[in-house]
């Protein structure tokens, strides 16, 4: 079993090691570490697990560390494992810039350490029901609307959800950047708290991404387009549904739904496919395949590499929302 070990025990990170516990074929959780040790003191009765005085100590004491605490102390904590040859799994954003991300892969590359980023919507059942009908999409549309929650106003809404679109886009996509616009407006805290980018692609793609941490109501929703075919993803609501068309060559049958095309050209037939999804706890699934990596050397499914190309993206969006005016 690969043994690891714990560091943030906030909201997420009691998530995290209730699902660890749940993966104890996988993992054996060594322990934990909070710079707050009467919170770590606490959070080690409740999970009967040991609270390590020290990130030092802990690292030192494991195969794998699950980093879950502020961005701002993520550079620290992963450079501090990865300098032990201990491996990695960071929560999104991986850093709090594109330097220190690029410091972090050096550091990986040169330890020869598996580091794998949280961008959990790569695990989201509905997504990973999508993949399969990707085929080079040309337009994307994407609306991440949440409640106001305080916790994560101290970032622009950029990074603490639009960050999220913009790793399942490129995973996507797979081209390079060409343009950026965005626009923002702070309106309850100090930095923008809804958002909208338009992103252009070397290859045609264009997506539109708007996000909100204002909103009345909580909304994760993805549509894609391309010849011949609409793919929406709800992340939320953990559900997918393909609208694909096909030429007809032959006599429709009585509840096929046909687009008579014009100009002489053959009717499309247009046939919807609403799969039915397994149940799957994606936090759950991204550190199991974090194990598997380790286990048998392959790349993480959310590389660091895709975490710092996530990260690059963003950081352009806040750029442009600074030259637009928007409060940051």
């Amino acid at each position: 079993m690969i043994k690891i070990g714990l560091i943030g025990t906030g909201h997420l990170g009691k998530i995290h090691l209730r699902l660890i516990k749940e993966l104890n074929m996988v993992f054996e959780l060594v322990g934990i570490y909070d710079k707050n040790p009467d919170q770590a003191a606490e959070i080690s009765k409740d999970f009967e697990c040991k609270a390590f005085g020290s990130a030092e100590a802990l690292i030192d004491a494991v195969d794998c560390v699950d980093i879950v605490t502020p961005t701002t102390s993520h550079f620290e904590m992963a450079a501090m494992a990865i300098k032990r040859s201990t491996h990695v799994f960071i929560e999104k954003p991986v850093t709090q810039t594109t330097e220190e991300a690029k410091a972090l892969l050096s550091l990986a590359e040169e330890a020869k350490v598996k580091v794998q980023v949280g961008h959990v919507e790569r695990f989201n059942p509905a997504f990973r029901a999508a993949i399969p009908y990707f085929n080079q999409p040309m337009f994307i549309e994407t609306h991440r609307l949440a409640q106001f929650n305080p916790r994560g106003t101290d970032v622009p809404v950029i990074l603490d959800l639009m960050i999220h679109d913009l790793d399942v886009i490129l995973s996507v996509v797979k081209s390079g950047v060409r343009k950026i616009s965005a626009s923002g407006v702070a309106v309850v805290s100090d930095t923008p708290d809804i958002a909208n980018a338009r992103i252009e692609f070397d290859n045609g793609c264009v997506a539109n991404l708007t996000s909100s941490r204002i909103s009345l109501k909580n909304m994760r929703k993805s549509r894609f387009f391309q010849k011949d075919a609409y793919i929406s993803v709800d992340f939320l609501e953990k559900e997918m549904e393909v609208v694909q068309m096909e030429t007809l060559n032959e006599k429709p049958g009585p509840y096929d739904m046909v687009m008579e095309m014009g100009d002489d050209k053959p009717a499309k037939k247009i046939i919807f496919d609403k799969p039915e999804l397994e149940e799957v706890n994606a936090i759950k699934e991204e550190l199991r395949t974090f194990a598997s990596a380790i286990k048998n050397d392959t790349v993480p499914i959310v590389s660091l590499e895709d975490g710092l190309l996530a990260l690059s993206v963003a950081e352009q969006i806040v750029e442009k929302l600074k030259m637009n005016g928007s409060s940051l």
